[in-house]
């Protein structure tokens, strides 16, 4: 947001210079991006008239003027512009008189001299050759009132800066000069001067007919009937004035004075044409199908979710972000209808970046704005209008009508001295606290250490206890808060041996070969339905890119997605993982300090594998990575704790070659090679191996416990197994130590692991035959050979009376 300084000291007045006003209004909050002074350095140039004109005799573009600057004399001057013409009032620079710096950086002087032999004694001035503008059609056409011989610097009023603020979104109140002065006001303790408008005299009873028929959209509408006005009339050079300043184009009386009270007290406001309404405005939610032209000349359409104003033609206008042509005030205009209503912020927001623009109410109203000011603002709305297009013969005021139907209910918030005390970390006294509370004209009541504070109607930022200590801090004054160093008892924390930080299992997937990658939260709609086969996402009310309007439930999409960028950047070899948050519906989920009711927001970690299983070079054949090689990463990751995979299927992959993960009988992730489908439709010529895992699996280790070590040499035994060809080995492996926890001869039994599966010549067409290593080996001595035949036997028998396994010879 951007002002002019001299409309802001009109409303408060601090003795303070622009830059200490500057640095003040930054240390509280409002940051102070840029001060632009409003004229660059020029002297000696002052308001003049021009008596007369005559055409130069030795240049035909060039006129010989008569100029009276105030000097007591008249001054001949030699002048090119094609506009000057006797009696205009323009800029004069005296002879001695100091231009701007130019291009090259040097000021340019004014000295007596001779054009094409005339005598020339200053220069009448463009507002570009003062670097007021860009404006170079011709000299500067000055008011026919302004006086003649006075400084232009001083009638301009050029002894000013332009102040260019940046507003944090909960400072709402401040996009306004009301606003910012009641915030200098409380910070310097200079008074507030408000001009506040008088009510108008109503000549009329003329009323336009308004009903609000969704209260959670609107309010609070105010409207009131003007007849009988000047369309045509010029907007006051102070108007034009502070409306430029403020980075507002000048457009005909009746729009700036709309634009000049939405800066002013930070109420946006909208006129109509009266004559142009059909019959009673309503306001309420859009249907589906309805269309509206804007006064930006876009036509929209609207639905449900889009708060409009209709009258009997249709949709006159989008409910607090633009008003239509249809009713557009011109300079044909005679009678209109102003209004300044209350619009929820959330039936607003995020309303006209939907139609890809944003105005200045929507802003506003998005933010919250003053509820209690509506009536006031069509007061000070009608007193410009009189003034400036009005008549007293024929222009005629209606009452104001009122209509209060649904307006925000301010909820006392209660403040601790020590409270405060603790998060500045300073002193308070209750004085001070009540003076900091009165200088911003906020309500309280004090019980002791407690004041409990009413929010006022423009505050929409105060809602809990350390909003209000924001407050203090603010007005007390950062710069006067001691920078102290904390004191804290050091301790030494002892890491616990059954929980993994986040930070290591990032060094472990970095030390496995995998890159991390951080991706956004919000995906594709597409990759929700191909990698999780979800149809109903979590979509966003508010993406930032058409392409990004979901959250996201797994992580899949992301990668494969890093996979095509490094691709299409001429990498071959590409591992690369991600550890972050998805997002699922849960009705079970309740609301709590870092929960969202009907949410779930489990954190996972997943990681692909795409190209070469090792790095190119001459020692080793190359070979596309598959799933075995992600397989012995994510069994890397957990050890010494073994996962169970059991054959599953998933959306995102392959059918035959997917696995879900269990851990203590809980199902804690997926890995797998990503299915044909998605690899076409994707654009990869190798189809990459992935798993996604729960981060809360992970990072629970068993604490270590110890067991005996035995001394004596460990037996070895291989055998081999003739089982159906879609036996799952995880079966097998399973039967044996379920075994092992029900045979007491077994318990010598240590480890079994799969070395070769095959099938072939010797074997039926459904079957396979995989061969296992027994390791045993027992603490109390050395195993004779007659228990180790009965362990073994007993394996081979759980497993051919419960799977119809055979042994192969």
């Amino acid at each position: 947001m951007q002002f002019s300084e001299n409309w802001l000291r009109t409303m408060v007045d601090p003795d303070m210079t622009t830059d200490e006003l500057a640095h003040l209004m930054t240390m509280s909050g409002l940051e102070v991006e840029e001060v632009i002074p409003v004229a660059k350095p020029f002297s000696k140039i002052v308001v003049a008239e021009v008596i007369e004109v005559a055409k130069h005799p030795n240049a035909d573009r060039l006129s010989v003027c008569q100029v009276d600057a105030g000097t007591g004399t008249i001054l001949n001057i030699v002048c090119g512009a094609p506009n000057v013409r006797p009696g205009m009032k323009t800029g004069c620079a005296l002879v001695g008189a100091v231009l701007p710096p130019g291009e090259d950086g040097k000021p340019f002087s004014i000295k007596k001299g001779k054009l094409r032999g005339v005598e020339s004694n200053g220069m009448l001035c463009s507002f570009r050759e003062l670097q007021l503008s860009e404006d170079h059609s011709g000299i500067m056409d000055l008011p026919e009132d302004a006086p003649v011989g006075s400084d232009l610097r001083e009638y301009l009023q050029l002894e000013d800066s332009i102040f260019d603020i940046k507003l944090t979104p909960n400072k709402a109140d401040c996009l306004s000069l009301l606003g910012v002065a009641r915030e200098v006001s409380a910070l310097t303790g200079t008074p507030l001067a408000f001009h506040e408008a008088a009510k108008a005299k109503v000549t009329s009873d003329a009323r336009q007919e308004v009903n609000i028929l969704a209260p959670d959209l609107c309010g609070r509408f105010s409207g009131r009937v003007i007849r009988n006005i000047n369309a045509k009339a010029a907007t006051p050079e102070w108007m034009k004035q502070r409306l430029e300043r403020s980075g507002q184009r000048s457009v005909s009386a009746l729009v700036d004075i709309s634009n000049y009270v939405m800066l002013e007290c930070g109420q946006p406001n909208h006129i109509y044409d009266l004559d142009r309404i059909a019959g009673p405005l309503n306001v309420r939610w859009g249907e589906k199908g309805e269309t509206v032209e804007l006064l930006n000349g876009m036509t929209v359409e609207v639905d449900d979710w889009v708060g409009v104003i209709v009258d009997e033609n249709g949709v006159e206008s989008l409910g607090g972000v633009m008003g239509g042509d249809r009713t557009a005030i011109s300079l044909d205009t005679e009678n209109i209808f102003i209004e300044a209503a209350f619009w929820w912020p959330d039936a607003i927001r995020g309303r006209a970046r939907r139609f890809n623009f944003t105005t200045d109410a929507a802003h506003r109203f998005e933010r919250g704005v003053d509820f209690a000011r509506t009536v006031e603002t069509i007061e000070r709305i009608t007193e410009l209008v009189l003034q400036i297009c009005g008549t007293e013969e024929k222009t005629v005021v209606g009452p104001v009508d009122d209509q209060i139907v649904n307006l925000p209910v301010r909820k006392p918030v209660t403040l601790r001295r020590f409270r405060a005390e603790k998060v500045i970390g300073i002193a308070l006294n209750n004085e001070q606290i009540a003076d900091i509370f009165s200088r911003l004209k906020l309500p309280f009541v004090q019980n002791g250490d407690e004041f409990t504070v009413t929010p006022p109607s423009y505050r929409f930022d105060i809602e809990i206890e350390e909003d209000l200590i924001e407050e203090i801090a603010r007005v007390y004054g950062f710069e006067n808060i001691p920078a102290l160093p904390p004191v804290a008892s050091n301790v030494m924390r002892i890491k616990p041996e059954n929980f993994r930080s986040l930070f290591s299992v990032r060094q472990q997937m970095a030390d496995l070969d995998y890159q991390e990658v951080v991706n956004y939260s919000f995906v594709e709609e597409a990759w929700e339905k191909d990698f999780a086969g979800n149809e109903d996402p979590i979509r966003l009310l508010n993406p930032i890119a058409s392409q990004m309007s979901v959250m996201r439930s797994t992580m899949i999409g992301n990668l494969v997605a890093n996979v095509r960028y490094n691709l299409n950047r001429k990498f071959s070899r590409i591992r690369l993982f991600e550890i972050g948050a998805v997002f699922l519906k849960n009705s079970e989920v309740k609301d709590g300090p870092a929960s969202v009711a009907g949410y779930d927001q489990p954190k996972r970690l997943a990681a692909i594998a795409y190209g070469l299983a090792d790095e190119e070079q001459w020692g080793l054949p190359d070979r596309q990575v598959d799933f075995y090689d992600v397989k012995a990463d994510l069994e890397a990751l957990f050890a010494p704790v073994s996962l169970r995979f059991v054959k599953t299927s998933h959306p995102a992959l392959h059918p035959g070659r997917c696995a879900r993960l269990e851990l203590n009988g809980r199902e804690i992730g997926i890995i797998g090679e990503l299915h044909p489908s998605w690899q076409h439709k994707y654009d990869l010529p190798h189809a990459p191996v992935l798993f996604e895992v729960d981060v809360s699996a992970l990072c629970a280790v068993n604490v270590p416990v110890y067991q005996e070590i035995s001394r004596y040499q460990p037996v070895i035994r291989d055998i081999a197994l003739v089982v159906d060809s879609s036996m799952p080995v995880q079966e097998i492996i399973d039967r044996f130590y379920g075994e092992k926890d029900n045979n007491p001869l077994c318990h010598i039994m240590q480890t079994v692991v799969l070395f070769d599966d095959y099938r072939g010549k010797g074997l039926g067409v459904n079957e396979k035959s995989l061969a296992f290593r027994f390791t045993l080996q027992d603490i109390n001595g050395t195993l004779q050979d007659e228990v180790v035949e009965a362990a073994i036997s007993a394996f081979v028998a759980a497993v051919e009376k419960d799977l119809g396994a055979k042994l192969r010879t």
